[in-house]
């Protein structure tokens, strides 16, 4: 069983879909932890709830390097087998990365490489989306690296764009696959089926010896 750590600033609905796939045994793995640097953040109230440790580390009035030092100094603390960012609204610096390279996934509301990098996060994805006049979209999970969304590709759900759709219908259903493809990829993670080869991930078979 593995232990998950979850860093999110918002109301936590994927921080959810992780917590109600560990208790159905979907993921063998638990939640030990929730970091938020948001107070009142609904994802520590869930958290909660479900019983995992919750963690406020505020972000205000700090310099990156100051807050990740005492979320990295946590983080030791709780020893996680894998970092998962759930909404969580800071970025982070190369060496918090690299201290776990390969073990911080994040979930990005496109279909990576496309909208991705600086600026698009939240609505402003679905906004350049449909502006774009692109007929599909969807989520992607990834392992985190320096270079903002261009981490390895584990694994993407794809969706179509609706001549009706506006920026909170797209949103709404981009979510709901979100909730699918974030938990499938950590249970993945959990039965060692994820290579990193370079820029790629291979996905192994589950009878793989």
């Amino acid at each position: 069983m593995i232990r998950i750590a979850v860093m999110a600033s918002g109301g936590g609905t994927n921080l959810q879909s992780i917590m109600d796939a560990c208790e159905s045994g979907y993921i063998d793995g638990k939640v030990v932890a929730v970091i938020s640097n948001k107070d009142g953040a609904y994802a520590l109230e869930r958290a909660k709830i479900y019983g995992a440790e919750t963690i406020l580390i505020p972000s205000r009035g700090k310099r990156r390097e100051e807050h990740e030092n005492e979320v990295l100094a946590e983080l030791e603390r709780i020893r996680p087998d894998l970092v998962l960012l759930a909404g969580y609204m800071r970025m982070l610096t190369a060496n918090f990365i690299e201290r776990y390279r390969g073990k911080i996934m994040n979930i990005h509301p496109a279909l990576l490489p496309c909208f991705g990098g600086k600026g698009m996060y939240g609505e402003n994805v679905h906004r350049a989306v449909l502006e774009s006049g692109a007929k599909v979209s969807g989520c992607t999970v990834h392992f985190v690296t320096p270079h903002v969304d261009g981490g390895p590709i584990i694994l993407q759900r794809c969706i179509p764009v609706l001549d009706s759709d506006t920026v909170e219908t797209l949103k709404a259903r981009v979510l709901e696959e979100e909730h699918k493809a974030y938990p499938e990829a950590v249970r993945l993670f959990a039965e060692g089926r994820l290579k990193i080869d370079g820029a790629v991930v291979r996905i192994e078979s589950a009878n793989n010896e």
